[in-house]
């Protein structure tokens, strides 16, 4: 037997088919605490809503838990309690521990937090009072289904993270939803990633610790501009508070505590070709070989879903015989060409597929109150005529060990025949009545699904692989650094979505997780137009993966000879400047920084940079200010200090703005006085560069007049800005 769900409502009202209504107005707050006990981390207090468990995780990392309940744990938490040094003073009406330059009071009438850091505020519980007394925002909730807290917020105080987030970079004045979709584009604040993760500039950052659907009021008018309130659908509150001197230790703590990004292969930093979708063997391999011919650099070929796969009855990984009857005999002559394979997946399996009865036998997928296989039916709406409509399917359990182990498995037959990487798509369909084998049901499991998804792939590639562990991953949740390459979904072909891809991108770095790309030219819409896509180019240049990808083709001769010629020297640039890419990529590792820096992250103390959401820091040596409209009008603010025009050698003094007018031979990228930027030789693909090779030095210090320097134990050429960095 099955059952069937029809697929998300449109995107303006709902979430995953729940109407989000919830007001911390209609709650009372949690109120009247008495001392229960203490130990040598925290305290531990009682209330008529359950117990208020305070404590320090680790030194500058509170953790604070609010009513107890036994759920399945998807292990978003990695980091083991740290050995902190705390000590406890009580009252008649409050509590405070203390742990190093940090303590917090909690007040026990009121339930009322008080956070410091070396004796000042830093993080305070809303004050937001109604005028007959009393609080108009709780304090402290948990009360049915729901439970949260809420913060006071400085006036002028800027709220970042909470996801791969396509609006404004800060979310202060807006209510942000975690909740896993499919956004059909980079518009709306649905999103295809998300992190209950939010911090401020001025030293503090709150994680809440669940999967379920959490309703973040960030200076929400509609609820209090003055207060930062968490809402969790969830009995237990399990919230960590975090405490630094900058944004970097936030992040950083965070990673501690949930995981940091592993190492990405050399190859993922070179160009990614795609297209949704090349219809034929035929076709594909063409491409393939003009891009060779065209002496583009390129090191990964993407066969999209449709491509490879028979859309009806996909998808147990297996190619589409009418198409490929001979899938290794294909890869052999692709990989002639000296590149690697990129195949698409989902976590579906129609109900038209030879081994769904089977499966579903094994009882390998979701299922429903019943415990019948759940099959989920798309709606075809969103589509419309651009895809091929979706057959009705079984989504995979990955809490079942069982299904789990025969998931990566297999994938082997994929890796034996040279397959390296997968593009894990979809992920975000969970229904909230489907059921997991770990007993959660959707509205908890929904936004672990994609975790599971992208972790249970990830570790295939990293056990089977032929070229190393990497995911090219669509749907996120905390966790998701430990796995998932992410792109940023499926973004409109005109400015809009570029600008909505940038902020994706750097809202996600903003939530702990380094690594992002987006499909360059916009997924769906009319075909780009030369400008367009030579602007979005050259943004897709400078972060940390590129792929070139859409519903019509991408490949940059389809664009005039003007355009591909821009658009190859810039793809060449991209080359010579992987010694610095590969730097910043182990940054990340060790040091958990995004690659592609917002400016809140780069430079906390000039608040005057932070509203500058679309330029963005690559690394610390170069600020990159796209072009996000027709005519190559750009305003760019550039902080104190010195910088050079990587194309110009113009310098400019810094803490203050600028008008550019861009040629579309460039787009404003400069670089800071004092900094390096390691280049080495350009190629086809990786393969060709040797491994650490570094050529020249660019320098942005005017009065260094050495043609050749030791750098990284070689002797390097110094070279300075000017447009020959564009020349191949």
């Amino acid at each position: 037997m099955t059952s069937t769900q029809s697929a998300l409502p449109t995107p303006s009202t709902t979430t995953g088919g729940y109407k989000v209504t919830v007001d911390p107005r209609t709650f009372k707050s949690v109120e009247n605490a008495s001392y229960r006990d203490q130990d040598t981390r925290g305290f531990t207090l009682d209330t008529p809503n359950g117990s208020l468990r305070v404590a320090f995780h680790a030194p500058g990392v509170l953790r604070l838990t609010l009513g107890s309940a036994d759920y399945p744990d998807y292990g978003l938490v990695v980091q083991q309690e740290q050995p902190v040094t705390a000590t406890i003073t009580r009252s008649d009406t409050a509590t405070t521990l203390t742990c190093g330059p940090d303590a917090i009071t909690v007040t026990h009438a009121t339930l009322f937090l008080h956070i410091t850091r070396n004796g000042k505020t830093r993080l305070s519980s809303s004050n937001d009072l109604h005028m007959g007394g009393g609080f108009r925002i709780p304090t402290a909730i948990r009360e049915g289904e729901w439970s949260g807290l809420s913060f006071e917020l400085r006036a002028g105080e800027q709220i970042y993270g909470l996801g791969e987030k396509f609006g404004r970079v800060n979310k202060r004045g807006e209510r942000v939803i975690n909740w896993n979709e499919d956004a059909y584009g980079v518009n709306s604040e649905y999103a295809y990633k998300n992190a209950p993760f939010a911090w401020s500039p001025y030293g503090w950052g709150v994680f809440t610790n669940t999967t379920t659907r959490v309703v973040h009021g960030v200076g929400f008018p509609d609820w209090s501009h003055r207060a930062y309130c968490l809402l969790s659908q969830e009995e237990r509150l399990d919230t960590f508070v975090f405490l630094g001197d900058s944004p970097a230790d936030i992040l950083t703590a965070y990673a501690n505590l949930t995981g940091g990004a592993p190492e990405v292969p050399r190859w993922s930093l070179g160009v990614w070709m795609s297209r949704a979708y090349y219809r034929t063997a035929e076709e594909a391999m063409e491409i393939a070989q003009e891009i060779r011919k065209r002496q583009i650099p390129c090191d990964v070929f993407t066969l999209d879903g449709r491509a490879w796969l028979e859309v009806d009855t996909r998808c147990t990984l297996d190619f589409d015989t009418s198409r490929y009857p001979d899938p290794a005999a294909w890869i052999r002559e692709l990989k002639s060409l000296h590149y690697k394979l990129c195949v698409w997946e989902y976590p579906l399996i129609s109900i038209r597929n030879e081994h769904f009865a089977d499966l579903a036998a094994k009882g390998y997928f979701l299922k429903d109150r019943q415990g019948d296989t759940y099959v989920y039916h798309w709606d075809p709406a969103p589509f419309g005529s651009l895809l091929t409509p979706l057959p009705p399917s079984g989504l995979i359990d990955f809490t079942n060990p069982e299904a789990r182990a025969w998931y990566k498995a297999n994938h082997n037959k994929l890796f034996d025949i040279g397959v390296d990487v997968m593009k894990t798509d979809f992920a975000e369909q969970v229904p909230e009545d489907a059921y997991a084998s770990n007993g959660d049901d959707g509205v908890r499991h929904h936004n672990a699904y994609g975790l599971l998804f992208n972790q249970t792939v990830y570790e295939a590639t990293q056990e089977r692989g032929p070229s190393g562990g990497l995911v090219w991953g669509r749907a996120g949740w905390t966790g998701s650094q430990r796995y998932a390459l992410g792109w940023g979904g499926d973004p409109q072909t005109d400015w809009g979505g570029l600008i909505g891809s940038l902020h994706g991108g750097l809202s996600w770095g903003l939530s702990g997780v380094p690594y992002h790309s987006h499909d360059i030219g916009g997924f769906y819409g009319p075909k780009p137009d030369a400008e367009l896509y030579v602007r979005w180019s050259q943004v897709g240049m400078l972060g940390s993966h590129a792929r070139f990808h859409g519903t019509t083709p991408r490949e940059p001769w389809y664009f005039g000879d003007e355009a591909e010629g821009i658009v190859t020297n810039w793809v060449y640039f991209r080359y010579r400047l992987l010694p610095y890419l590969e730097r910043l990529c182990q940054e990340a590792v060790d040091h958990h920084r995004p690659v592609t820096r917002a400016m809140a992250y780069a430079f906390p103390n000039e608040p005057e940079s932070w509203a500058f959401e679309e330029q963005y820091m690559l690394g610390d040596a170069l600020l990159v200010a796209p072009v996000v409209q027709s005519g190559g009008e750009v305003r760019v603010y550039l902080p104190e200090g010195q910088w050079t025009h990587l194309f110009t050698g113009e310098v400019f003094q810094g803490g203050r703005t600028y008008d550019i007018t861009a040629p579309l031979e460039w787009i404003p990228v400069f670089g800071r006085a004092g900094s390096y930027v390691p280049l080495g030789p350009a190629g086809q693909h990786t393969g060709e560069i040797e491994a650490g090779r570094i050529t020249q030095v660019l320098v942005f210090e005017e009065h260094t007049t050495s043609e050749h320097i030791p750098f990284a134990g070689q002797e390097v050429t110094v070279v300075r800005a000017g447009t020959h960095l564009l020349e191949r």
